[in-house]
């Protein structure tokens, strides 16, 4: 299941870049934020109709928001107040209106029936126990790091292998500091085999989920030590990626030049000699994500929070939330007051948050229950909200500007040789002997 993300179209040489790990301390410290020298640097730029379409997408959303007496009501809330949410399917849907609507409206859907924030932890645990996909240190641009390594592979095809694999999508997004809201992603082919990777049809499954609801959320996929084989696999899903997913793709790619060797596994050519301690790894990341055991969350008094989402796990236990008319991650606003609920934390002060240099205001949710709670303030007209409002938003960033179109693929594809016809044959007997053809 780790080896979902990544793709190509021929086979691929097993070479890879590697150290002495004995140059190296070992450590089982998990890295939960990034260092100082790595910053976000992409900011999206958009024009005025852009910014209407966000707007009117949002206003869209409000009109499908579940009723305040179901269960899972704060937790759909959460997932639209993200300031990035509504830019991202507008953006995935390439603005296309119609297409956005849809897109997010089936998200809504898989949500509501998935409910990713409440996967709990001793659910999944037991997929974590080889650690074949791990969460540790960022990329130079401040994206956390999922390690996968199908080679690992510790269980059987289930629906639990994809809960694991969400589960850790979403502990990635906590991780994600102001200003940076993809996740990078290292795959690992080394000593992994035909058995370990996952069938086709399950590939499909995944690529359907992190494609349809976790829109532009890859920023960066890094495959080192594919073997030969692994093509079978490839052809049967590749037809089903979108071209600015395979826009991310790096196939053997030099580590180091991407990722500060401080934060990068040993292994691949960096400083950090990780060693996976299944027991101190599970600890750091379900305490540091504040999940609680029927993966709800906890604030640092043990108890029950929603926390704002859009600026990352430990900004939100720092009292930190959106600011009003953000359409980014990296615009935040300190609150002052009950943070209980999601998107909501009382009166707020404007701060700048760490590592964007951003200049924030109060946020719209966060003022509109202080000055409800005094009696002060009636149901704001849906006119308050315009595009002009999100776009001071956009202007209060600092963050480095970036074009709305990836660019083409940077790095160089390593290939040792076309797969011959008993490489080929052998592949299709192993996918066929596990009814994935």
């Amino acid at each position: 299941m780790s080896s979902i993300l990544s793709f190509g179209q021929k086979s691929a040489s097993s070479s890879s870049t590697s150290v002495n790990k004995k140059n190296y301390p070992p450590t089982s410290e998990v890295i939960t934020t990034p260092p100082p020298e790595a910053v976000p640097k992409k900011k999206w730029n958009y024009d005025q109709a852009q910014l209407k379409m966000i707007e009117q997408l949002r206003e869209y959303t409000k009109t499908l928001l579940i009723p305040e007496s179901d269960p899972y009501h704060p937790w759909e809330k959460r997932f639209l107040a993200d300031p990035g949410c509504h830019p991202r399917y507008c953006r995935a849907a390439k603005w296309k209106f119609e297409d956005a609507k849809k897109r997010i409206k089936e998200t809504l859907e898989w949500r509501r029936e998935f409910k990713p924030e409440l996967i709990q932890p001793g659910d999944v645990g037991i997929e974590a126990e080889t650690g074949k996909i791990i969460l540790t240190g960022f990329d130079a641009d401040a994206r956390p790091i999922l390690y996968m390594r199908p080679g690992r592979e510790n269980t059987e095809t289930s629906p639990r292998q994809i809960r694991h694999l969400i589960y850790n999508l979403e502990r990635a997004i906590d991780f994600m500091p102001p200003g940076q809201e993809q996740v990078a992603i290292i795959i690992d082919y080394k000593s992994a085999t035909s058995q370990s990777n996952p069938s086709i049809s399950t590939g499909r499954k995944v690529l359907n989920i992190l494609q349809n609801h976790y829109v532009e959320r890859l920023g960066r996929g890094l495959v080192i030590n594919m073997p030969w084989w692994i093509n079978a696999f490839f052809s049967g899903i590749s037809p089903f990626l979108d071209p600015i997913t395979r826009d991310k793709i790096r196939f053997n790619p030099k580590l180091v030049e991407l990722v500060p060797e401080s934060q990068l596994d040993a292994e691949f050519g960096g400083q950090y000699n990780f060693q996976y301690d299944f027991k101190v790894y599970w600890k750091t990341v379900t305490e540091f994500c504040h999940i609680a055991e029927d993966g709800s969350r906890v604030d640092n008094e043990g108890k029950k929070w929603y926390p704002p989402l859009g600026n990352g796990i430990k900004a939100a236990s720092e009292g930190l939330v959106p600011k009003q008319g953000a359409i980014s991650t990296g615009q935040v606003a300190k609150a002052n007051g009950d943070s209980s609920s999601a998107g909501e934390g009382g009166r707020t002060e404007e701060v700048a948050a760490a590592g964007t240099g951003a200049s924030v205001a109060a946020t719209y949710a966060a003022e509109q229950k202080h000055i409800e709670a005094e009696g002060k303030a009636a149901e704001p007209s849906p006119q308050d909200s315009t595009a002009d409002e999100v776009a001071d938003g956009v202007g209060a960033m600092d963050i480095a500007a970036a074009p709305t179109k990836p660019g083409a693929p940077t790095g160089d594809v390593v290939f040792d040789h076309p797969p011959s016809k008993s490489e080929q044959k052998e592949a299709r007997a192993s996918m066929e002997a596990r009814g994935t053809l």
